[in-house]
Formats: structure tokens, sequence, C-alpha cells
């Protein structure tokens, strides 16, 4: 950990702002708790460009670290652009760029959005590195093992996976942020996410009227979807207590069209199998057969003169994810969750 103090107007210019001390109760090695504290201190402003860092002899003494352990650090600091070092003068700061871990599972069209909303409302000083674990829970480790230390703030998509939790633990609490779907995540970590359950449940019935007018009801979850199971739970009351005609199908190769049916479906794969399907048996949307897509993109609005989505805000999560990195204020957001009608249904 480090701290900050001003200097007084007799101390001598060249001392350091930055006095470093070692966390006992951390499991990062010596040499990674010091270059964790030195891009903290530059990322929150408290070292600024040309700001002189303690020698190693100093920290040595200091901080009761060894020389290898100073040299290692100030090496990997040196290698990443973050000091410099001037002969017979030590080591400065030499740039003030965040850095920020983005860890998303797949990069889908609605991600896209999310992902170009975050990039518009952060500042040019702020750069993210994007990564993807596509639910490979030993990809998710690699990648986070290989990224600890280097960022100041972790954006992470988690997933499904008992082993998560104990994965991202490494991951100091206040530098990391959990979006979308806010499962698997340590006690008092900062979330932005959306709600799987009651909000499909209360989007569902804004939109009881237009569902009455078909025959059957039908949620296809394929085995292939790593969407949150509660939908189904959620899918299944709202047809319960509104006495609607229902089936959830899992088989995807089961998938078979039929007039008078209303379909929501989880995966644009599944959507393009029901347009293919309408073409095929010359049903139209809106009037023969509805669905009800999951995840707004752009062109779904176009798509077949529009088709209806529920979906929550991703231009809205994005912003607020740049938010979090910007200010480092702890935040426990959903974001809503809405159906929005076009005349596919």
């Amino acid at each position: 950990m480090f701290a900050y103090q001003n200097r007084t107007p007799n101390e001598d210019p060249m001392e350091s702002k930055f006095h470093f001390t070692i966390s006992p109760q951390s499991n990062l090695l010596k040499f990674q708790q010091l270059i964790d504290s030195v891009n903290e201190a530059v990322s929150r402003n408290l070292l600024q460009v040309g700001d002189m860092l303690p020698s190693v002899n100093q920290l040595c003494k200091q901080s009761s670290l060894s020389r290898d352990t100073v040299f290692k650090a100030y090496a990997e600091l040196k290698n990443r652009g973050v000091i410099e070092s001037v002969p017979n003068r030590g080591y400065f700061v030499a740039k003030a760029v965040t850095k920020v871990f983005l860890f998303l599972d797949t990069f889908k069209a609605y991600k896209e959005v999310l992902y170009g909303s975050f990039l518009d409302n952060l500042p040019e000083s702020i750069a993210v590195d994007l990564h993807f674990h596509h639910y490979n829970i030993d990809d998710f480790e690699k990648i986070i093992k290989e990224s600890l230390g280097k960022y100041t703030k972790y954006i992470i998509m988690n997933f499904d996976h008992e082993r998560v939790p104990e994965i991202t633990s490494q991951i100091p609490v206040g530098k990391l942020l959990v979006i979308d779907w806010n499962v698997n995540s340590q006690e008092g970590t900062s979330s932005i996410h959306q709600d799987f359950g009651q909000a499909l449940y209360d989007s569902l019935e804004s939109g009881l009227d237009l569902i009455r007018k078909y025959d059957r009801f039908v949620y296809l979850y394929p085995s292939f979807t790593y969407h949150p199971k509660i939908s189904i739970t959620y899918f299944e009351k709202f047809c319960s207590d509104y006495q609607i005609t229902y089936k959830t199908l899992y088989d995807f190769k089961k998938f078979d069209l039929q007039k008078g049916e209303l379909y929501l479906l989880v995966s644009d794969r599944t959507l393009a199998r029901f347009l293919d399907q309408c073409q095929q048996k010359n049903l139209v949307p809106g009037q023969d057969v509805g669905v009800i897509s999951y995840n707004e993109t752009p062109m779904k609005k176009y798509v077949k003169e529009g088709i209806t989505v529920i979906s929550t805000d991703f231009e809205l999560m994005g912003k607020k994810i740049a938010e979090f990195v910007s200010t480092g204020e702890k935040t426990n957001l959903v974001i809503p969750t809405k159906l929005t009608v076009r005349k596919s249904i």
C-alpha cells in the first residue's frame, strides 16, 4: 500500500511524495504490491508526470524490501512506460495513462453497443485492454492471473461456474466491477448489471394483451446458451399466473415453427432459424406467428419491419461502467430492462 504526503515549503524538492508500506494480509508478492501501489498513485493523480519516486536504497530502508525486489518492480514499471530513470537523478513518473482490464464473455452485436458506449464516455487518458473468456474457466483463470497488478480497474463479466469467486478474489475488491450478470461475485464488490428474473416477468406483463393473441407461448432455451436459467422460472411463472398456454423447449433440433405460436428467443442463432422457417413456411411475423428476441441490437429495429425485444439499456450500462472507472466510487446498480414492441408480435 502507499501513503501520499504533501511537501512543506522547507522540504527538499527532490524528496518523493510516494511512501510504500508492505501489506502483510495481501496474497500478492512484494514486488507486485509495489507495482500496484505506484500504478494506483498515478491513476488517482496522487503522483503526476515528472514526480520523483523513492530511490532503490530509500525503499529498501523504509519498507524492508530487498534490492532485487525493488529493481524488479521498477524494471517492470519502466517496461510498461509508467516510469523512467534518469542517470544520476533517479526514477520519475513518465506518463499518466490509466489502464483498464475489460473481460467479456463473447463479442456479440449488443456487446458492441456496450463497448462503444464505454469507450465514448471514458477520458482520453484511460486505455482499455479487451479480453474474452468464452465461458472457459481455464482461460478465465489464466487471463486474470496474467493481468494481476497491471491495471487500475478490472471490469469483468462473470459467469455461472463454482470457481469464479476463487479466481476473482485475487483482485482487490475496490478495483473490481462485475457487469451484466451479478453472479459469483465477492461480498462488497461493485456491480452494474441487469435483472434476468423479475425484470423479465415485468416486461412480459407490459405486453400481456399482445401475448394473448397467440395460442401458445414457447420459450426456446437451447443447450448451447449461457443465458441465466432463472429466466425460465420467471417465464413459466408469468404464463401460469396469467393462464397462458406455454412450453419451454430445450432441444434446438426440435424447433419447428407453428402458426399461432409466439416464441421467446435468447439467442440470435435461434432468431435466424425462426426467420428461415418463416420464409420456408410462408408465415408472416406479427400475423401468423410472433417473436420476442432477447437483447437489443442495432439491426433488430429494421429486420422484418422490426423485431420486438426484451433488453436492458446497453448504452446506459456502458456509460455507467465508464463513470465507475473515472470516479472509483463503489456502486451496485441495476440497469432497467424493458419490452420494446415492434411488428413481430
